[in-house]
């Protein structure tokens, strides 16, 4: 299905966590010289126009990025969020938001790559000439992310980040997911692997956290509630990021940016966020 397209949620509560998250890995794996790579198998057009457009209609900015971008009271994880985003704001004006994309390439160092997929044929146009500037820093496959990953596996340097988001449009990707890194797993074991996913009344969607901690691996999962479900049962009431094989730091830095985060996008009285680890 292709008919997705990410420009209407850009920056919203669920991206700002995804990339809080996602920045947060990239420092932590960016302590040691040795090179990693990042691999994105959903990466939609890596930076999205807030006042024109798709995501001008629905305005979810506004109760995302939008409630952060003045202020000057954060902790140093959503400090570092708010300036890669103002990197692409450069006149102070907040009118364009950076997918995981463009905010990996901006983190990378000489040595270490980005890996992308994006199959809907308008948006992996505009992510190529996003990251016109990456040169073959980054490398674009338009292609099923899902599917393209095996060959990536294991990466050269046999340290990196893959980072799943896929649109759940069809209920299949709740178990694509899943089983996409069952496999990976067998082939990068030691690999960091994030993925993203929607917080919604849907079976499938509950059902897929269960699906996850069942993986041979250690993993930490955090969720944001924005508000409680919706009565009529439709609708995205927050989201989550299932991570695998977390590095040490992560948790430290979850526990400091998410009672904020729980307080500046909150939707209603309701909004709340958990935090759980496991070892395998």
């Amino acid at each position: 299905m292709l008919s997705y397209r990410h420009a209407f949620h850009a920056g919203n509560h669920a991206d700002v966590l995804k990339h809080c998250v996602l920045i947060c890995l990239l420092r932590h794996l960016a302590r040691k010289d040795k090179p990693f790579w990042v691999i994105d198998t959903h990466a939609g057009a890596g930076a999205y126009a807030l006042d024109a457009g798709f995501a001008s209609q629905n305005m979810e900015w506004a109760a995302g990025i939008g409630r952060l971008w003045g202020r000057t009271d954060l902790p140093m994880e959503l400090a570092d969020y708010v300036q890669q985003v103002r990197a692409i704001n450069p006149d102070g004006h907040l009118r364009h938001y950076p997918g995981s994309p463009y905010l990996a390439w901006r983190l990378l160092r000489p040595q270490d790559r980005l890996r992308l997929f994006e199959l809907h044929p308008t948006d992996a146009e505009l992510l190529a000439q996003n990251l016109r500037e990456a040169g073959r820093q980054a490398l674009l496959s338009r292609d099923d992310g899902f599917a393209g990953l095996k060959a990536l596996l294991p990466p050269a340097p046999r340290r990196g980040v893959v980072l799943l988001d896929p649109p759940y449009e069809d209920k299949r990707d709740y178990i694509r997911a899943a089983e996409t890194l069952k496999d990976s797993l067998k082939r990068f074991a030691t690999g960091v692997y994030a993925l993203w996913y929607p917080l919604l009344a849907r079976t499938e969607a509950q059902r897929l956290s269960e699906r996850l901690r069942a993986l041979p691996a250690s993993w930490l999962e955090v969720t944001l509630h924005v508000d409680r479900p919706p009565r009529d049962g439709f609708g995205m009431y927050g989201s989550g990021l299932f991570i695998i094989n977390p590095p040490w730091s992560v948790q430290d830095s979850l526990h400091a940016c998410l009672p904020v985060l729980q307080a500046a996008l909150a939707q209603g009285p309701h909004a709340r966020y958990q935090i759980t680890t496991s070892t395998p």
